[in-house]
């Protein structure tokens, strides 16, 4: 069996290249120019690609991430984020392969405060959020036989997030201000991918679990509670980790370009359910990753 990955570069392309391994072969792709790269601001040339290998399996990790620049280049991000997606979808429809794609909170517009389903009404407050659900339906709406996972405040060991910009950040002040009125649960890119093999499992043995599905960690937190913790952790393992003061703020006094949902909580029974699946507290992934972030800054 032929599994195509694209992003492979990024945090969760990382452990999805570890995990995929052991279902079949596996043809990574970053981002850019180069043989080893896909342009996925030419969507269109990505069909090429994937008509050539004929892949039973396509995972798609590549997205537009860059939240605030979003809002400047919004064309960008739906090329990245919905164009793309829609094409690899039409290709795995013509092939009868399976359509693995990733998701966000940010489809939705973070009001209330109880967990969304995938049933409940998206609506995006930003132009990322807007560019992630138009692929959302370019992959329902293709007829392919589709996993979207659904996240939430991704990080990991590899690439760019907020874990590792806290502990950065931490080590070079004397204090620090995070929002304390945005709620989620910090989900690791190894639990992602540890879920994205599980399901693949199930489906390709026959399964008719073909959806949308919100992938996260047990409990939740807010950004400033998450960082707390996160210095605390570090500072317990690491002695010459220095103890930081975390002020909370609210959203209001912390402006960015494009608007945050305030709750970002994900509901996931149906994939618990479907998959017969037990998620762990989301400190216990953070601890984990602190641990390796630590040693290997040694």
């Amino acid at each position: 069996m032929r599994i195509v990955l694209f992003g492979k570069s990024g945090q969760l392309g990382w452990e999805l290249q570890r995990v995929l391994e052991p279902l079949g072969e596996v043809i990574s792709f970053g981002h850019g120019l180069g043989e080893t790269n896909a342009d996925f601001t030419k969507p269109e040339s990505i069909a090429g690609t994937i008509r050539s290998i004929k892949p039973s399996v396509i995972v798609n990790a590549a997205a537009y991430t860059a939240v605030d620049e979003a809002e400047g280049e919004p064309e960008l991000a739906n090329l990245v984020n919905a164009e793309a997606p829609r094409v690899l979808a039409r290709e795995a429809a013509t092939l009868g392969a399976w359509f693995v794609h990733y998701s966000t909170d940010y489809v939705f517009d973070g009001s209330g405060k109880a967990p969304w389903l995938e049933t409940d009404l998206p609506s995006p407050l930003n132009a990322y959020g807007r560019s992630k659900l138009a692929g959302e339906r370019a992959i329902q709406n293709s007829g392919c036989r589709h996993l979207i996972f659904r996240t939430s405040w991704v990080y990991s060991a590899h690439g760019k997030n907020f874990l590792k910009t806290i502990l950065k950040l931490a080590a070079d002040r004397e204090t620090l201000s995070i929002v304390d009125d945005q709620f989620g649960a910090p989900t690791g890119a190894e639990l992602l991918a540890n879920v994205t093999t599980h399901a693949l499992k199930k489906v390709l043995v026959g399964a008719d679990l073909s959806g949308l599905y919100h992938v996260a960690a047990a409990g939740e937190t807010s950004w400033h509670d998450y960082a707390k913790f996160a210095i605390e952790f570090a500072r317990e393992r690491h002695a010459e980790f220095k103890a930081v003061p975390v002020r909370p703020i609210a959203t209001r006094d912390f402006p960015k370009r494009a608007k945050r949902p305030l709750n970002s909580r994900l509901e996931t029974k149906k994939l618990r359910e479907d998959f017969g699946l037990v998620f762990p507290d989301w400190r216990q992934g953070v601890e984990r990753t602190i641990l390796d972030i630590l040693k290997s800054a040694q």
